[in-house]
């Protein structure tokens, strides 16, 4: 994603609020939307996605 493009779409973003859960740390939020445009583009499922793209998702080993 472009820094242009980004800069139009994280204004949009809210503010992430405090972890209330253990799990996974956050992945920050333009790579979380890399993620969803790039499953879109390509119509693979959410959780095939491998983790070295770095979007957050993917099988765990």
């Amino acid at each position: 994603m472009s820094d242009e493009l980004w800069s139009l779409i994280e204004p949009l973003l809210p503010e992430p609020g405090p972890k209330l859960v253990a799990g996974r740390p956050r992945v920050p939020d333009r790579q979380a939307l890399c993620g969803i445009l790039f499953v879109l583009h390509t119509g693979i499922q959410w959780e095939y996605l491998s983790q070295e793209l770095g979007f957050g998702s993917g099988m765990g080993p």
